[in-house]
């Protein structure tokens, strides 16, 4: 079995470099992937996006190691083992980033993936839908494989969210996608006719209605690599150990967990490292599995005092009513992710751009689908997005079946405590505003008498959980840079006739949720492979606050 293109992995990338790459019909695909179907309610309903999260069936069940600055706590770390990878369990949140994010990315190495060279790649990749919210349609996309829309709002609270805000002096926005991120404004999801629009809708079935793209079910051991080249991926396919060769590439997109742990298994990483598992280092690459990052946030919770949230539907009797209308109809409450108001500040001023975001939800309700005791609430999802917090990804034996160790050390940087307690009390002066005022009651997180520096601390150590949006292990630089993995066409330095392509080689996390930057990374790297000259760099001029270096309220 071989082809010219082996994906290992069926995810955010790698769905879209099989449809790139197989496009033209002049070469064969081969999409490995381990996980099972993401045929039923749980994956496609977006409703029900806190069930896949937490189902073995779906994922693979990754957690930290103990974390020494949140209290001996292990951290769930969710990734796709399903057709679709992450993108079939995530929260379906649509964020390109902003334009800066890509400017730094250049800078540090990254050449050719400034904001001016990515955004041509995401107006290829979307298919936007203004669903009447406002934005301008010349900076998105209209006619690419990936639909983008933007839920109902029909609950007062989420323009209450958007309100109090602007009331609090900050900036709206009508498409934090679009020219201006900073401010609040209606949240995007990749949601299409009531139905999760994962890659493996928008890219990987497409793809395998051609007769050059196919799909192998099958466990990704290691890459065979042969006089300094890859030349196939050894597998375990229903129990028999096989090697499918690749004839042009292989492709590593099995995430920021799973990519580094396949380079290291193949002897390529950290030499001493690899040594120290009876494993031969093939090429010494010392950044595999370093620059691990993520986004943490907290739950700020404040009771409603009217009957309106979602609340009033967390029973069996209308969870029942609202799957059987989305199964009959793919209308009603199930065909939202309830992610429908969204905010991106500044911290302070001389920050140039937003480093703080909110995901406002009209219910109390964790990831894990709890719900507040308390009843009626509503709760804006709140952490820092740069943090300068740094982790790894270490191999814990040489057998592949063997989940990997993760370290974030979230929390080891002193600032993390500083942007986090001010994050609390930005959050609490929105919910201040006079926005609120017919539906605040009492604060049921942190807790109105969570106040000082100290307490606030405290809650955070017991309380702040991971946004799933894990990045960095294998990190896109200049060739000579000893920390980089892969060279900015996505080859892996040392080793010809491999790449990687995932969220695994953001030098710097994203400003955001990471679906839509690990897909457009997909749509660019299919170009670099196919050797094509990448789409033309945008003229277009991103909006920055007039006066970032001394306010972050609203130009007045």
């Amino acid at each position: 079995m071989q082809a010219d293109f082996v994906i290992i992995g069926s995810g955010s990338a790698g769905s879209a470099m099989a449809y790139r790459l197989s496009e033209d019909g002049k070469h064969s695909v081969l999409v490995l992937e381990f996980g099972g179907s993401d045929a039923g309610p749980f994956i496609q309903m977006p409703a029900a996006l806190s069930y896949p999260m937490n189902m073995p069936l779906y994922d693979w069940g990754f957690r930290s190691e103990v974390e020494p600055h949140l209290g001996g706590r292990r951290l769930a770390c969710p990734r796709g083992k399903v057709i679709g990878g992450s993108s079939s369990i995530n929260g379906m949140v649509y964020v390109r980033g902003h334009a800066r994010d890509f400017d730094h990315w250049q800078d540090s190495g990254a050449a050719g993936w400034g904001y001016a060279d990515v955004l041509p790649y995401y107006q290829r990749m979307e298919c936007w839908h203004e669903c009447g919210h406002g934005g301008d349609p010349s900076w998105r996309g209209v006619s690419g494989p990936l639909h983008v829309t933007r839920g109902p709002r029909t609950n007062p609270l989420f323009q209450a969210f958007v309100d109090a805000g602007a009331q609090a002096g900050y900036e709206t926005t009508d498409d934090y996608n679009g020219e201006k991120q900073e401010g609040f404004g209606p949240m995007e999801m990749t949601v299409w006719q009531g139905t999760r629009w994962s890659a493996a809708n928008a890219y990987l079935r497409p793809a395998l209605g051609r007769s050059n793209c196919d799909l192998v079910r099958c466990f990704a051991r290691r890459v065979i690599i042969e006089d300094g080249r890859a030349t196939g991926v050894e597998v375990d396919r229903g129990g028999r150990i096989e090697v499918i060769g690749a004839n042009r590439a292989v492709i590593v997109a099995a995430s920021a967990i799973n990519s580094p742990k396949i380079l290291m298994l193949s002897g390529i990483g950290p030499a001493a490292h690899l040594a120290d598992h009876g494993i031969n280092p093939i090429v010494d690459r010392p950044g595999v599995g370093q620059n691990l990052q993520d986004h943490l946030e907290l739950y700020i919770q404040q009771a409603c005092i009217q009957p309106i949230t979602l609340f009033k539907y967390w029973n069996l009797i209308y969870k029942g009513a609202i799957g059987t209308q989305w199964m009959t109809t793919r209308t009603g409450l199930g065909a939202s992710n309830q992610f429908e108001s969204a905010g991106f500040l500044r911290s302070r001023p001389g920050v140039e751009y937003p480093d703080i975001q909110f995901h406002f939800l009209p219910m109390a309700v964790r990831y894990d689908g709890t719900a507040a005791a308390e009843g009626h609430g509503y709760q804006a999802h709140v952490g820092p997005m740069r943090s300068k917090s740094r982790g790894q990804v270490t191999l814990t034996s040489a057998d592949p079946e063997e989940a990997p160790r993760i370290v974030f050390n979230y929390m080891s940087h002193p600032d993390d405590w500083e942007e986090f307690r001010h994050c609390i009390r930005v959050t609490r002066e929105i919910f201040a505003q006079a926005a609120f005022d017919p539906y605040r009651g009492a604060e049921i997180q942190p807790g109105a008498d969570v106040q000082s520096d100290e307490a606030l601390d405290a809650f955070i150590r017991d309380h702040a959980e991971s946004a799933y949006h894990p990045c960095g292990t294998c990190k896109m630089g200049a060739a000579d840079d000893p920390t980089a993995v892969v060279d900015p066409e996505c080859r892996v330095i040392g080793v010809d006739g491999l790449r990687v392509a995932d969220s695994s080689i953001f030098p710097r996390i994203t400003n955001g949720n990471l679906n839509a930057p690990s897909i457009m990374t997909g749509e660019k790297a299919a170009d670099h492979i196919l050797g094509r000259t990448p789409l033309p760099r945008s003229d277009r001029t991103p909006w920055v606050h007039p006066d970032w270096r001394h306010t972050v309220k609203a130009v007045r």
